[in-house]
């Protein structure tokens, strides 16, 4: 078969199927659920890109709860900002741990830019997250930079 012949089959088969079924199908091997187990920053890193795909041209901050087993109890996208910049409050995400009662969080955003060092700005919220976390017996596990080229873990450099 020839590489036309063959790139019309697959065009043909890829147009039958519809962008929910394809959506679907990546959350499914990319996006952990409630319950799950989350076995380290390449996990979280694969979760936050997900959480993050919608749109992707701006910075975004998630966090994933975790109960007192570090199973998943959900996820979200808590603070929006522009390309290069997402106001963050170590109150509001406090205040979400206890309200999904959960034992420990990972933090992560993403840097459209494709530079996944931290700023400064990275290194001093996260920080305030975790003496804010201490305060209530919340921990946190990691914060985790995702980009197009990789992922930035906090706590595998030593940082958290």
């Amino acid at each position: 078969m020839s590489t036309l012949t063959l790139d019309l089959v697959t065009n043909t088969v890829l147009d039958r199927v519809s962008d929910s079924e394809l959506d679907k199908e990546y959350r499914k091997r990319f996006f952990l659920s409630a319950g799950e187990k989350l076995h380290g920053a390449e996990d979280a890193a694969k979760h936050f890109n997900m959480l993050f795909a919608k749109d992707p041209s701006r910075e975004h901050f998630g966090l994933i709860y975790l109960n007192g087993k570090n199973d998943i109890i959900s996820s979200e996208i808590l603070f929006s900002g522009t390309l290069t910049t997402a106001a963050v409050y170590p109150r509001e995400i406090i205040r979400k741990a206890i309200e999904e009662s959960a034992g420990a969080i990972l933090v992560g955003h993403n840097h459209p830019s494709g530079n996944r060092q931290p700023s400064q700005d990275d290194l001093s919220i996260t920080k305030k997250i975790k003496a804010a976390c201490d305060t209530v017996d919340v921990t946190l596990h990691d914060h985790v930079i995702v980009t197009s080229e990789g992922y930035y873990s906090f706590a595998d450099k030593g940082v958290l």
